[in-house]
């Protein structure tokens, strides 16, 4: 299994900006799991739809730092 520190090594098309984006929110992925929310639930929270979720969270978008703080608050963190 890859993990993420390992996985962003590989990656050199993404700027030191998107990236921080993305380790933020790894870590917010990372205490989604960790409390036991499902992506279905954590949507609702945030006020989108779980395919938009799940999108961000497989990196098929880089998310806004609107949607990384909506993302903190919903998981109370």
């Amino acid at each position: 299994m890859t993990t993420w520190n390992n996985f962003k090594k590989e990656i050199n098309s993404i700027d030191q900006a998107e990236m921080s984006l993305l380790d933020q929110l790894a870590l917010l992925h990372v205490e989604r799991v960790r409390k036991g929310i499902s992506q279905a639930e954590l949507a609702k929270r945030i006020g989108m739809s779980q395919s938009q979720l799940a999108k961000i969270e497989n990196l098929g978008s880089v998310p806004s730092v609107k949607i990384l703080k909506q993302y903190a608050r919903a998981l109370e963190v």
